[in-house]
Order: structure tokens, then C-alpha cells, then sequence
């Protein structure tokens, strides 16, 4: 079974036993979330998308926050004298599905 649920404003394509990093979601780890915002679902070839879904994709919290890369974000004006660096990183959750219904 696969299905297309979003996640926080992002679209995640998922399976049953599948683990997967999202954007950080509130919770701690062990704890089970649900996403009731799937965009379609395939049962062994039949497909159904939009307003015809009827399913909610049950995960696990593995683990709470994960941070990313560190990403670097460098400004400079030439011959100004003028430099600005900023950097970040990402914090994730890393979930597991459980199932899809």
C-alpha cells in the first residue's frame, strides 16, 4: 500500500514500515502522531485521489530532533568592506509508518 500525505506543508510519498526524516513536529520520542491530510492512496492498483480519500496515516517518533547540515549563507559587496555570514540547521523528526487505513 502506498500513499501521499502531507506533512507540514510538504508532500511525503509512504509506505507501511517505512522510516523517513519530516520537519520538526511536536512530540517526544515513542510518541504516535497521525496525518488525516492524504492526498491519495494506492490499494494494489487502485488509486484514489482528492475529496475519495478516506485514510489516515498512523506513525511513530523515533527520534524527537535531528539537526541537518549546517548550511552557510555568505553576503559580500565588493570593494565595500561589507561581509555577513549566517548559518543554520535544519531540525527534522524522524518518524516511522505504521500503517496506513
Amino acid at each position: 500500500m502506498l500513499a501521499i500525505v502531507k506533512i507540514s506543508g510538504q508532500q511525503f510519498k509512504v509506505q507501511e514500515g517505512q522510516s523517513l526524516y519530516v520537519p520538526h513536529l511536536p512530540g517526544k520520542t515513542g510518541d504516535k502522531v497521525s496525518f488525516s491530510d492524504v492526498l491519495m492512496v494506492d490499494k494494489d492498483g487502485a488509486f484514489s485521489f482528492g475529496a475519495a480519500v478516506k485514510a489516515t496515516v498512523q506513525a511513530e517518533i523515533i527520534s524527537d530532533l535531528v539537526q541537518g547540515d549546517k548550511v552557510i549563507a555568505f553576503k559580500m559587496k565588493r570593494r565595500k568592506g561589507f561581509r555577513k555570514k549566517h548559518g543554520h540547521r535544519t531540525h527534522y523528526t524522524r518518524i516511522k509508518i505504521e500503517s496506513i487505513a
